[in-house]
């Protein structure tokens, strides 16, 4: 797992400005992931556990979506490019350095924990190991959600991310995995693609045991 994660981590830090301006935004364009993320934050909300953690948070833009939706949200990115600049431009919130099977974060302490198309990168054999660490820090009852690029085919698809290599998931496939790792799967998204690439944005939501 290290070798690619350090590859995304170099490839991240050198593209951290221009990947900030491109999401400046935070999703005006993109009702549907605005809107799952949204039901996400109100649902934490009702667990009466508003911490949150925003993995792969990268410039900070989503960590400062679910305060604003009233989450005490923390960012967490493997890039230290990527945490520099939240820092920088969300000085009021709080953002770390960590990788995304070993999060600082003590066991069940989360409502909630947002994997914003985060887990893109890690390679299938790879990401049972993430899902069991976003469950080790939810509460029983916390939510994850979990948003990806989807595909109609059988199996996850490898392709060339804009940044660094990445795969497409079978929805199917992905809740699957969701299910072995403790989490019950109740919500799923799937929508037409807002880019080029031609796979589903889709977005799942489940909740811990």
């Amino acid at each position: 797992m290290a070798n690619h994660q350090d590859e995304t981590r170099a490839a991240y830090d050198g593209v951290v400005e221009l990947y900030a301006s491109l999401f400046a935004d935070r999703l005006e364009t993109q009702p549907f992931s605005r809107s799952m993320i949204g039901t996400f934050a109100e649902l934490v909300r009702a667990t009466g556990n508003s911490r949150a953690a925003d993995v792969g948070c990268g410039p900070g833009h989503l960590t400062a979506m679910l305060t604003e939706m009233g989450l005490d949200a923390h960012g967490f990115d493997l890039s230290p490019g990527m945490i520099d600049h939240a820092r920088r431009a969300h000085p009021s919130l709080r953002f770390q350095e960590a990788r995304m099977e070993s999060l600082p974060v003590e066991d069940g302490a989360l409502g909630g924990v947002l994997s914003h198309y985060s887990m893109i990168h890690t390679p299938p054999e790879d990401l049972p190991t993430l899902l069991a660490e976003q469950v080790r820090v939810l509460t029983p009852g916390g939510l994850l959600l979990v948003s990806f690029f989807g595909t109609e085919e059988p199996e996850p698809i490898r392709f060339d991310h804009k940044v660094a290599p990445a795969y497409s998931w079978p929805p199917d496939r992905l809740a699957a995995l969701l299910t072995d790792a403790g989490l019950t799967p109740f919500a799923r998204l799937l929508h037409d693609p807002a880019s080029e690439r031609g796979f589903l944005d889709a977005h799942l939501i489940a909740r811990r045991a």
